[in-house]
């Protein structure tokens, strides 16, 4: 999602609109059940900073429940977006903010009735070396005083076979050093990062490229953390004929159902809204109580594949 605050009205009137004709008549219709306050804003790739500003401006204020950030990781060094997507260490020295500035935006969120979804990049580490974000020193398999080329799967190779389930979860993500989630020294550092985040005030994780880890080896994770309840949201892209499913997942929190946008661009563009009465589970969708659906997101406005504030109002 951009970071307009144009986009966001337009998200949430979409969400809203679909609502009310799943509800069936407009004087019924709600974005969420009273109180719950869990739509979410999704600020991808803005400085805490600026998102602590936002909490108190906006979305405090228009009654957001939740606001997702852009991993909080010393990362390797450049402007792009993917570079907040190849941690480098755990210390939170990033493009968007040092730790000062995430507890600082967590305060000041809270402050304003908000809570805060931490993107968190832990199955993987970078594609290749030199000097973090946060001045750390790392190869693509070592990271000083965190991992080390045995902490990482032995397939060095890039993923190429998305009907085979062993391709998927050992080989590497676009060439990203794949950690061995099934080694106990590793899930017990992912553990540590993560409790960290806790300490700081994060309600709640989105595990990116989960599709890429075992369920189990995440259930493993997420049983060491101070607070094994916390919320807990799992990118598994949905593909017709995949290895690896959604559903697998459900047992360890909410996964994202990536259809949910899809199809309702499609019924936006070119189909008829009246098919929308029964849209969610009656389209063999996850079930609706642990389904983390969205509009749009950074992913799927890069390559159209969803609705977006391109598409107007």
């Amino acid at each position: 999602m951009t970071g307009s605050r144009t986009s966001l009205a337009v998200v949430l009137a979409l969400a809203a609109g679909a609502t009310a004709l799943v509800a069936g008549s407009p004087r019924t219709a709600q974005a969420a059940p009273p109180g719950t306050k869990d739509v979410t804003a999704e600020l991808f790739e803005w400085s805490y900073a600026s998102v602590a500003k936002e909490c108190t401006s906006t979305l405090g204020p228009a009654g957001y429940g939740y606001v997702e950030v852009s991993p909080a990781t010393e990362h390797i060094q450049g402007g792009q977006w993917w570079t907040s997507y190849q941690p480098v260490s755990y210390k939170i020295a990033g493009r968007l903010g040092d730790r000062t500035a995430f507890k600082n935006m967590i305060d000041t969120c809270h402050a304003a009735g908000v809570k805060v979804v931490a993107d968190a990049v832990i199955n993987h580490m970078s594609a290749g070396s030199g000097t973090g974000t946060g001045g750390s020193s790392y190869t693509k398999y070592t990271y000083p005083g965190i991992y080390q080329p045995q902490d990482m799967d032995d397939c060095t190779s890039q993923i190429s076979n998305y009907q085979d389930r062993w391709n998927v979860q050992h080989c590497e993500l676009v060439g990203l050093a794949d950690l061995d989630t099934g080694e106990p020294y590793v899930r017990t550092r992912l553990a540590q990062y993560l409790n960290d985040l806790l300490s700081l005030g994060v309600d709640g994780f989105r595990v990116d490229g989960a599709k890429h880890i075992p369920a189990d080896d995440l259930a493993a994770i997420k049983s060491q953390l101070s607070d094994p309840g916390v919320y807990w949201k799992q990118e598994v892209i949905y593909g017709e004929g995949e290895a690896v499913s959604p559903t697998e997942y459900l047992a360890n929190g909410d996964v994202q159902e990536f259809r949910y946008g899809r199809d309702l661009k499609r019924v936006f563009q070119s189909e008829r809204l009246a098919y929308l009465e029964n849209f969610g589970e009656g389209w063999g969708y996850m079930a609706s109580g642990r389904s983390g659906v969205f509009v749009d997101n950074w992913d799927t406005e890069r390559n159209g594949s969803t609705l977006s504030y391109k598409d107007g109002a």
